[in-house]
């Protein structure tokens, strides 16, 4: 019953329901990019493990100046357009990514998808655990993760299918768009 409480409040709720949708998109259509990683060091970048982990750490630099740059903010204010904007920035940054064809543009489109994930994400949980009631935070927060983690091994299978028909650099535009 509690469960179908917190359901139902996120459903009503319209700004919750935006930032869980928007979360749950983001992990179904934009997280699949680091399983396909591997296939795109060797195939597109023509490279092997030491790319790999070129490509692999780029998003966590993005992602280190993201947190500086949330750590900065005094106050949740103008929040709504950090989710918005982080995700812009996650999706352009995985556009570019479907378009790069070198190491060097390939590590800056990743550096702006890790910026562009932890601002959207971050910036989502913050706002979710600063309006959302009390007594219904842990319910909320519990949707919350489902919509990260729950949908990232369905957008993983997805992505894999989908870069199994049309190729890796195509599905990264997809999810970019």
């Amino acid at each position: 019953e509690e469960l179908v409480e917190g359901v139902r409040y996120a459903i009503g709720f319209p700004p919750i329901r935006a930032i869980l949708v928007l979360v749950a998109l983001v992990s179904l259509a934009g997280m699949p990019y680091a399983v396909l990683m591997p296939i795109f060091a060797a195939e597109v970048l023509h490279g092997g493990a030491h790319t790999l982990g070129w490509l692999m750490s780029a998003p966590g630099i993005g992602a280190l100046l993201g947190t500086v740059y949330l750590a900065s903010r005094k106050s949740i204010y103008g929040a709504g357009v950090r989710v918005a904007v982080g995700g812009t920035i996650f999706g352009a940054g995985l556009f570019s990514l479907g378009l790069a064809r070198g190491q060097t543009v390939s590590l800056i489109a990743l550096s702006f998808v890790g910026l562009g994930m932890i601002v959207q994400l971050a910036t989502s949980n913050t706002v979710l655990q600063t309006i959302v009631d009390d007594d219904k935070r842990g319910r909320v927060m519990s949707l919350y993760t489902v919509a990260f983690m729950g949908m990232a091994p369905f957008g993983s299978i997805l992505g894999g299918a989908i870069a199994h028909r049309i190729g890796v650099p195509a599905t990264f535009l997809l999810g970019g768009v």
